[in-house]
Order: C-alpha cells, then structure tokens, then sequence
C-alpha cells in the first residue's frame, strides 16, 4: 500500500504546486516562529486553499494557546492539527473538543523509552507523528535533518497510526518503509537547498524515490 506523504514547512506557491503535482497526500505549515520554515497564518490561508480538496492541510503548531489556535484555523481552516511541542494527553483532548479537528501528536524520540510515551495518548490522538530527538543547541523540536534508529519502531503495537519523521531524504526513504510500519513519511528539510527553501528537483527527486520504493 502507497504511503501517505506529507510535505512540511511549505511557503510558496511553486512549492505547493508541485508537491501536489507529485502526489502529496498532505501539506504541512509551521506557525513555529523559530523556524526558518515559519509562514504567517494569513498567507498559509492562501497557500491552504491551493491544496483544498486535493491533499490535507495540516496546521503544525508547538505548545500553541488557544488565541494562536484561534487565528491558525479561523484563517488557514485546516483539516488537521499537528501538536509538535510538549502538550499533554489533556490539552491534546481539550484541542479536539474546541476546535472539532483531528490532532496528529508528534513526539521526539531516541530511545526505545522514549516510545512509551505514546502509550498515554493511546485513543486520545488521531495519528502519531515520530521525530528524532533535537540534537543539542537546536532550537526547533523538528526539522532537524537528523535521524533516530527505526528499529525501535519494532517495538511498537503495530496497530498504531503513524507517520515517519526526521532525517528522512531520497537516499533513505525505501529503508524507511522497509524497516518500520509507518502509513506515511513526513518530509521537510529532506527537499530544501537551504534551510526553509524548498528546492523543486529535490520534491521530484523524493517523489521519484518513493515511487520506485513501492513498486512491486
């Protein structure tokens, strides 16, 4: 079965376009300030609408309050909430019951204790969302570029929901799949020439990769 791909830390129209063009079943957007990926949520509402109907628009936001949330999906009405940060299983429940949007949880992994975090917000989030751990000094909880060891996800239920994150690039992509469980691969600096510039060749070149990783 073909792999969700999400494509994250869009800003551009031209980089949209052609995520879509290649199949992207997702669009992530950061309202991280921090990041070099971080887009106003009134020009992610432009970029959203592009993709509406077409892929899902994921709102990506860590340890937001509810006036932030208030304004990402009022002008980016997005079609699922991805909490990066460190929210609790509570505030995940309370995000839900406010704003009626599905919530993908990520969280930052490097040990196999890490993993067992995932067992709190079993039932409570809709998807998962596995990172690397940041590597020291790195202000941003993803987007890293870094990997973590994939054969922890052995570890893990296999009836859980989640996608792959962190370090994961066209070299690297069909050992990805091969090796976890993961429903879908999130990818962002992967595709950049440059932090928070997406770099077209770099989508085709991913996308052409994964294609050939799930061939037959």
């Amino acid at each position: 079965m073909k792999p969700d791909i999400k494509i994250c830390g869009l800003k551009t129209p031209e980089a949209v376009d052609r995520a879509l063009e290649r199949g992207a079943t997702h669009i992530g957007f950061i309202f991280f300030e921090k990041s070099p990926r971080y887009v106003e949520p009134d020009i992610a509402g432009g970029l959203a609408t592009r993709a509406r109907g077409k892929a899902k628009v994921v709102a990506v936001a860590v340890n937001p309050s509810n006036d932030d949330l208030d304004e990402i999906v009022s002008l980016v009405k997005p079609d699922i909430l991805q909490l990066h940060g460190d929210e609790s299983p509570e505030r995940v429940l309370t995000v839900k019951a406010v704003y009626g949007l599905p919530v993908m949880k990520a969280l930052s992994i490097r040990t196999a204790d890490d993993l067992k975090r995932v067992e709190a917000y079993i039932g409570i989030a809709d998807r998962f969302l596995f990172d690397a751990k940041p590597p020291a000094g790195s202000e941003l909880p993803g987007g890293n570029g870094v990997a973590f060891d994939w054969s922890l996800m052995h570890w893990l239920d296999g009836n859980i929901d989640y996608m792959l994150s962190g370090g994961v690039n066209k070299e690297n992509v069909a050992l990805a799949l091969a090796s976890t469980k993961a429903s879908g691969i999130d990818i962002s600096s992967g595709v950049e020439s440059a932090p928070g510039v997406k770099d077209l060749a770099k989508i085709d070149g991913f996308f052409d990769a994964v294609a050939e990783a799930c061939m037959p």
